[in-house]
């Protein structure tokens, strides 16, 4: 597979709808924070049991000769959202009101990443033009994915009785085929009023009001001054010196350390001939993951309640000390970590050499499944990451950020190539970053075949339950036999899985020139001119 070129910008993203929206931002003289907002837009309509505005997003933003900045759009639980909240249950519910418990981020990310496109990247474009290709497809509608109409249908037990999601999500009464048109009349109307007035008017203006009485009338404990008391956060995010260069991830409450230790540690124990494609570099990979979770799940919380800094587990010393505990010859015991999710992952360069990698999620597929009546706004769960016994690492609190499985990346390679890259899938996304990166960097592969190539993921998906090592089929019979013998739980996926994640890839040369790759497993493209 050979890679997509461009000199003038590039977009990749999920579904070549918000792909060319963006790069028609580009067209129009928009940099790569504006042209990422055009996508994100778009998706948050296109692409609805991925993502939607009733969610949260992080973002990582690059401009030659300035330091990486990340944007941390993450909503904290209401103030009314304490354990005795859930009475007897023991765990908050995956779907419904009382898992539409924590604020929406999403668009005050959109909104300060704007702002600081104004300020310090000379963004000339109206927020109003950024939304327009959202709001003509949520008007008048989209083709249905083969993604949405299979998401939709394998959900429907459990979302069906929920809050507005028939009327929103079903055409009369059924599942939306392949194809089909489908429109969110209501979401078209809350995007000309954000075209309007603003991102920050959903958490301190007209919209505001309009979605507090929402949540009011569907029984979610979120309220109008949860929304206003949210604010995005614009800081450093983590880095990892490797020894091809730096690479950048989000700090907690994200998995952006486990992303970046995987990396890490891989980078000292890797032997020449290891990659993703053959038993030793699959064997050492997966190791390197169980070692980085174990450290994720010990330490990543909401950073306000954390007692390390995370930036410190990235230290010589420390990831020393994980590599020298990656066992060559079996496979560890795996301790099964608990987390899941899904997302779309987004990427951009301009013609300047900016560029952006962000993502954005509502959490499981439709998030809590709770549709707002009057925006017509989904709502995320990702509230249900809380524990709701007391006193441990990620349990629920009124404020409390909740943990996250999202983690956009990027990295700048001492060759001076720039690469941007970032995937869905809960667990998978630490996993594939690092396939990706090693791929390219270190396996002898082009940027599209990095991603295109067969995966493997540990542990669970953002669709499922299973533990185990999945690996593609198109992997060969005798790499799955002696990953078997070294004692993995292998389960053969099928050919492009979707389970393995949608992911995609940009690289900015030196000399101006891009090259890009979108995931074959997904309904996205590379956009580029």
């Amino acid at each position: 597979m050979k890679p997509i070129l461009a000199t003038r910008g590039a977009v990749v993203a999920s579904h070549s709808l918000a792909a060319q929206a963006g790069l028609d931002i580009l067209r129009d003289g928009g940099n790569a924070i504006e042209a990422t907002i055009a996508v994100a837009a778009t998706l948050a309509v296109v692409y609805p049991h991925m993502t939607g505005i009733g969610g949260d997003g992080f973002w990582l933003m690059h401009a030659p000769g300035q330091p990486m900045r990340s944007i941390d759009a993450c909503g904290a639980a209401g103030a009314g959202v304490t354990r005795e909240l859930y009475g007897s249950l023991t765990s908050i519910p995956w779907r419904g009101p009382l898992a539409a418990n924590t604020v929406a981020g999403t668009l005050s990310g959109w909104g300060a990443a704007y702002e600081f496109s104004r300020r310090e990247w000379g963004g000339r474009l109206p927020f109003a033009r950024l939304l327009e290709s959202a709001i003509h497809y949520a008007r008048e509608g989209f083709p249905v994915t083969h993604s949405q109409e299979e998401n939709t249908r394998n959900k429907l037990a459990e979302l069906q009785a929920q809050p507005g999601f028939a009327d929103a999500f079903l055409a009369d009464g059924k599942v939306p085929a392949y194809g089909q048109r489908h429109r969110f009349p209501a979401l078209a109307a809350t995007l000309e009023q954000l075209a309007r007035a603003g991102a920050d008017d959903f958490y301190r203006g007209e919209l505001a009001q309009q979605v507090g009485a929402d949540l009011a009338a569907v029984g979610s404990p979120i309220t109008v001054a949860d929304l206003a008391r949210h604010q995005a956060e614009i800081k450093a995010p983590l880095e990892v010196k490797l020894s091809c260069g730096k690479v950048y991830n989000m700090a907690p409450p994200t998995q952006g350390l486990a992303s970046l230790l995987i990396l890490g540690i891989y980078d000292r124990i890797r032997q020449a001939g290891w990659n993703p494609d053959n038993v030793e570099g699959i064997h050492a990979l997966v190791e390197a993951t169980k070692q980085a979770f174990i450290v994720r799940d010990k330490y990543v919380t909401d950073p306000a309640a954390m007692q390390i800094d995370p930036s410190g587990l990235l230290g010589d010393s420390t990831v020393a000390a994980l590599a020298a505990a990656v066992p060559f010859d079996k496979a560890s015991p795996w301790p099964a970590p608990n987390s899941d999710g899904d997302t779309t992952w987004m990427g951009v360069v301009d013609a300047e050499g900016r560029a952006v990698s962000m993502i954005q999620s509502i959490y499981f597929e439709f998030g809590s499944g709770v549709v707002l009546p009057q925006t017509g706004i989904w709502w995320q769960n990702r509230g249900c990451s809380f524990g709701l016994r007391p006193n441990q690492l990620r349990s629920l609190a009124p404020g409390r950020k909740p943990f996250h499985t999202l983690n956009p990346a990027m990295a700048r390679l001492d060759d001076g190539r720039l690469l941007v890259y970032g995937t869905m899938g809960g667990e998978g996304q630490p996993q594939t970053q690092a396939a990706i990166f090693s791929r390219y960097v270190w396996g002898g592969h082009n940027v599209r075949s990095a991603v295109a190539a067969p995966r493997w993921l540990l542990g669970r998906t953002w669709a499922e339950q299973s533990t185990s090592l999945k690996l593609e089929s198109r992997y060969a019979p005798e790499i799955i036999d002696k990953l078997r013998a070294l004692g993995h739980p292998v389960e053969v996926a099928g050919d492009f899985d979707e389970r393995m994640g949608h992911a995609g890839a940009l690289v900015l040369h030196p000399d101006g020139w891009i090259e890009g790759g979108e995931d074959p497993r997904s309904d996205g493209c590379v956009a580029a001119w």
